[in-house]
């Protein structure tokens, strides 16, 4: 009886075990069932919604591109609009009156040839083999004058009647001493003694002399024998100028009394000039006589050239004086002025150069010139000076045959920069 308990013992225990690995099993399944099947109705609705989805998306996302896209053109016209601006701010326009009253000056920039100078101080001096001191050669007195200070006058002109008891004497011992030798002379060697007619010659001729040397000239002493009369013997005579120029100097009164030596008029022909250019002596033996030269003198240049070289150093400057000629036609440089002096000592190879003057600084700091792209137009043109050479500059940066401003730029510079500060305040 004992088996079949126990057989069924065996079979409740089985039965549990296989009770609680359902249960198990059931619960599990229960949290991850999915949701009940759809139907086919359900279906075809959730698709359509799903489709309308995608199209919302899908224009969404057109508009979106089409809006980015537009901003990107007005960004790209914006930003041309602002490299025109900019473009028309980096020019300068002048009418044809503005140019002509500003002096604009515009050049062909070609290679060519440039002097090597040296630059010296200079002063104005007379010109000395071209002027004239008047002095009396003996006392006398002034009695009238003829000329005064700033005239012009000819070789011949009288200048100043001057009264002298020394003359009047020397002026009656020559109408007596002409007087004798035309007598002598008259009667000839065959009647006279050859000593009396020799004595008679020579005292003639010292007399003669002594008035030439007294200031009379021949003309006036062959008027004053030819006369023969004696009132005219009364010391007066007149100094005549020696060449023709400018009176410069006309230190004295009427009514003075002057002695031999004293200073009545200074004379000079201002056509030409000196000019003293004080040189560095370590430059010196660059430095030939004929040598071009130039001074500049209120903004404009004249040329001239080298004359005569000083040998000896000055002791105060410690330089060395080189003469310079210079025309000077329009009388308008005067000694005692201050100039500058260039001396020519050489040439380049052709480069491109313009007046330094015409090269100005850009706001940025470098160097810039003006290009004339069109009549009344110009826009500037960033360079790159080489070197300088006395008044003119050594460029780079631009092509051979460019127009640019080389009088005037300044002005231009100025037009620039008032343009630019209106635009950036509007």
């Amino acid at each position: 009886m004992m088996k079949p308990n126990k057989h069924k013992s065996c079979l409740l225990l089985l039965a549990l075990i296989y009770g609680a690995a359902s249960f198990a099993a059931d619960d599990h399944d229960h949290d991850h069932d999915p949701a009940p099947a759809k139907t086919a109705e359900q279906a075809h609705d959730e698709a359509d919604e799903h489709d309308e989805h995608k199209d919302d998306d899908h224009a969404h996302e057109e508009a979106d591109g089409h809006d980015e896209h537009k901003d990107d053109e007005h960004a790209h016209d914006d930003a041309h609009k602002e490299d025109g601006d900019h473009e028309d701010e980096n020019k300068v326009h002048l009418n044809e009156e503005q140019r002509r009253s500003a002096g604009i000056v515009v050049e062909a920039l070609l290679p060519q040839p440039v002097a090597e100078e040296i630059e010296a101080p200079g002063e104005i001096r007379l010109n000395a083999y071209a002027t004239s001191q008047i002095t009396p050669r003996i006392e006398a007195q002034v009695v009238r004058r003829h000329v005064y200070l700033g005239d012009k006058v000819k070789k011949g002109q009288p200048l100043v009647l001057l009264s002298s008891a020394t003359m009047a004497e020397a002026q009656g011992t020559l109408l007596i001493a002409a007087k004798e030798w035309q007598r002598v002379k008259k009667l000839g060697k065959k009647v006279v003694s050859e000593q009396r007619y020799l004595e008679s010659r020579v005292a003639y001729q010292q007399a003669y002399s002594r008035l030439l040397a007294y200031g009379m000239t021949e003309t006036q002493i062959n008027q004053l024998v030819r006369n023969s009369a004696i009132s005219k013997a009364d010391g007066s005579f007149t100094l005549l100028s020696p060449q023709e120029g400018t009176v410069i100097k006309d230190d004295f009164i009427v009514g003075q009394m002057i002695h031999p030596g004293d200073l009545l008029f200074e004379i000079t022909d201002e056509s030409t000039i000196w000019v003293e250019a004080r040189v560095n002596p370590s430059a010196m033996r660059q430095v030939r006589i004929g040598s071009p030269v130039r001074i500049s003198y209120t903004g404009e240049w004249i040329s001239g050239k080298v004359i005569q070289i000083h040998h000896a150093l000055d002791e105060t400057t410690r330089t060395m004086a080189v003469r310079l000629e210079i025309p000077n036609p329009g009388d308008h440089l005067h000694p005692g002025q201050f100039v500058t002096a260039r001396i020519q000592v050489g040439s380049s190879s052709p480069v491109l150069s313009l007046p330094i003057d015409a090269v100005m600084r850009s706001p940025d700091g470098d160097w810039q010139v003006f290009v004339e792209n069109s009549p009344g137009e110009y826009e500037p043109k960033e360079v790159r000076i080489v070197r300088n050479i006395p008044g003119l500059a050594i460029i780079e940066g631009i092509a051979p045959g460019t127009r640019v401003v080389t009088k005037g730029a300044f002005f231009v510079q100025s037009e620039l920069a008032k343009s630019g500060f209106e635009v950036h305040n509007h």
